[in-house]
């Protein structure tokens, strides 16, 4: 019955195709051309437009964005990086060991809210920063703002600027891109390190096969991001870098991030999607201006040309505590293929509790955090960090 479904669903979507086309022998590695915004984006003109010093345009999402979400009831913090403010939650005891919890894209810290409850009652101090353009951070308006090198240097400048030692990190997504760098650059700021549906490419310019499209577009066929990625993800076996090209063109030239979509495919099938959590994700983005992190950030992949090689040798050398979870119903990197290859990397991770979860998709920290919460804190004790 199954089979014969998806059979229908192939023929369907197959008629159907999709707006979003795939390009072969493009190596564009970064933004160049961006072409005017055709007139169905909706650009609010009254949205005010700050300026840093240094000449960057941004935006602050209004306060009222804010105004109901469930379970986050933290104090505001931020953090001056280069002009923009970054927010961070930094709660539990000053003298509490110190957490640092990086997320990754479409989210925010709000992900890190069930694990921060948790886990600051057993008295740890939890650092939880919004990357830039993300959650309450300052937002950037042009997409050539996003780029690796430069999130990297910002989280590692908030590091230092908080003056953060001893740190045991849990990160995620592209949480775990920006963290794993930093920890393999400085691994003598971090205790331990928990990757949770992680990956860190050790992408050239020669092996990594995605690109930026040239010029960059708005393709304003994109009504919804189910519809978009229907075609491809039926016409694929498994999830590869085929349809992980697709991810990137469709954030980078749709009209409208689909934020409630995207994070409804990306949480658990075995848990119900509340409404108000799914508003709380997309409500740092209330149109398209405010829209250029969660736009650009899966394009990053594009431009990493070996900057992260020299993080993988020292995560080689990283004799620290390393745990490696995951979310089996992450198609993406919830695989024990990446689970394997980093215990099998990492000297750290010999002799740690490494964990597949069968109820948990890509967000883990989202559809199990209490679980998530929990690990972290036999991971601290077992290795007394």
């Amino acid at each position: 019955m199954k089979k014969l479904k998806r059979k229908i669903q192939k023929m369907i979507v197959g008629l159907m195709g999709s707006p979003i086309k795939i390009e072969t022998n493009i190596n564009n590695r970064q933004i160049k051309t961006v072409a005017p915004l055709p007139k169905e984006v909706f650009w609010d003109t009254n949205v005010k437009i700050y300026k840093t010093k240094n000449g960057i345009k941004y935006v602050k999402t209004p306060e009222k964005c804010f105004s109901d979400l469930p379970d986050y009831n933290f104090s505001e913090n931020y953090c001056d990086i280069n002009g923009l403010k970054m927010h961070y939650i930094d709660a539990g005891p000053s003298d509490g060991k110190t957490l640092l919890l990086l997320h990754g894209q479409p989210v925010w810290s709000y992900l890190y809210r069930t694990m921060i409850h948790e886990l600051v009652a057993k008295g740890y101090r939890c650092i939880a920063p919004d990357l830039m353009g993300m959650g309450k951070s300052d937002k950037p308006i042009s997409i050539k703002y996003h780029i690796y090198d430069t999130h990297c240097n910002n989280v590692l400048s908030f590091i230092k600027k908080l003056k953060l030692n001893k740190i045991t990190l849990f990160c995620q997504d592209w949480g775990s891109l920006i963290g794993l760098r930093i920890a393999g650059e400085n691994s003598n700021l971090f205790s331990g390190i928990i990757a949770a549906n992680a990956e860190l490419p050790n992408f050239t310019e020669e092996s990594n096969p995605l690109y930026i499209p040239e010029p960059l577009t708005i393709n304003t066929k994109i009504k919804s991001f189910k519809k978009a990625m229907a075609y491809h993800m039926l016409n694929n076996n498994g999830f590869n870098m085929g349809i992980f090209q697709v991810w990137v063109t469709y954030c980078i030239t749709t009209p409208f991030v689909h934020i409630r979509e995207i994070m409804e495919l990306s949480l658990s099938k075995d848990f119900k999607k509340d409404q108000k959590i799914l508003d709380a994700y997309a409500a740092p983005f209330p149109s398209f201006i405010y829209m250029a992190g969660p736009r650009t950030l899966p394009s990053m992949n594009a431009g990493i040309t070996g900057q992260t090689l020299k993080a993988i040798v020292g995560l080689k050398k990283f004799k620290k505590p390393f745990l490696s979870l995951i979310g089996l119903q992450d198609k993406l990197l919830g695989t024990p293929r990446i689970q394997k290859k980093f215990i099998k990397m990492v000297p750290g991770a010999k002799g740690q509790d490494h964990e597949q979860f069968k109820e948990a998709n890509h967000f883990i920290q989202e559809d199990i955090g209490e679980i998530m919460a929990d690990r972290m804190h036999k991971f601290i004790v077992k290795n007394k960090i």
